[in-house]
């Protein structure tokens, strides 16, 4: 590998953790992503998250200083009414309230669906929206889609169970594989890709978890660039996946790409 990586035209930036925490952006992190844009890079933000839409999210990031359009960020809502309308499929939609904006367009069906979708709906799940979806997969033929795979979250009251469960339960119960539109599965990394019409090997995906970020980056060709912020932990370096680069923080990624650093 050179030491300077000119051939990387696309950089796909994780959100928690990579240029903020709860404290707010990390050191540097706002300098960072200016410095990239100014050099002409293409900067986009990839997030598991689907309780906001891409619009709030932009929002969001705008006001933290990472100046964002809605069409900027990659989330598994995005991927998924992506999918669902090149498709011209029905949908049975499971997402919470607040990513129901991103799946516009798509028709909802909720007798016969071609799909069911499964987001993290928290403290609105209900036992009949689960055995509802078991009977639309099982006995109407419908095809599962899951927003993600994350098994628990840290909330501000402890730890939560994520989406995975429940996909996990319905795969388990009907038998069926989920089609998962979030990292780090390959097929939401393809989508991206798609539509930057940047080949694998000119982008690299920056983040602070070494299996969704990194892992999954490098499962399609990308470069994998692990920063030690957020949730990385020293033993994340002691499996088998090896990053392309490590970094302190995403401050020293425009150093990094020049071979400066």
């Amino acid at each position: 590998m050179s030491s300077s990586h000119p051939e990387i035209r696309a950089v796909l930036l994780d959100l928690d953790g990579t240029l903020y925490t709860a404290e707010g952006p990390i050191p540097g992190a706002v300098e960072a992503v200016r410095a990239l844009r100014t050099r002409g890079m293409t900067v986009r933000f990839v997030t598991n998250t689907t309780t906001r839409s891409r619009r709030a999210l932009a929002e969001r990031l705008t006001l933290m200083g990472f100046p964002a359009l809605p069409e900027e960020i990659y989330s598994p809502p995005w991927a998924a009414g992506r999918f669902l309308k090149a498709q011209g499929a029905r949908a049975f939609l499971l997402v919470p309230e607040g990513a129901r904006e991103d799946f516009a367009g798509v028709q909802e069906d909720e007798q016969r669906p071609d799909y069911v979708v499964v987001g993290d709906l928290g403290d609105a799940w209900t036992f009949d929206q689960l055995n509802r979806a078991f009977r639309l997969i099982l006995e109407e033929g419908a095809a599962l889609i899951g927003l993600g795979r994350t098994r628990y979250y840290r909330a501000a009251d402890g730890l939560r169970l994520d989406v995975g469960p429940f996909i996990a339960a319905l795969e388990e119960a009907t038998g069926q594989k989920a089609l998962i539109l979030g990292k780090p599965d390959p097929a939401f990394f393809r989508l991206i890709l798609e539509d930057l019409h940047v080949p694998p090997e000119q982008a690299a995906m920056v983040g602070d978890d070494i299996e969704v970020d990194v892992g999954g980056a490098q499962s399609v060709g990308m470069r994998g660039v692990l920063v030690r912020t957020g949730k990385f932990r020293p033993a994340d370096l002691e499996g088998s996946i090896r990053p392309d680069a490590i970094l302190s923080s995403v401050a020293e990624l425009p150093a990094w790409l020049t071979g400066t650093r």
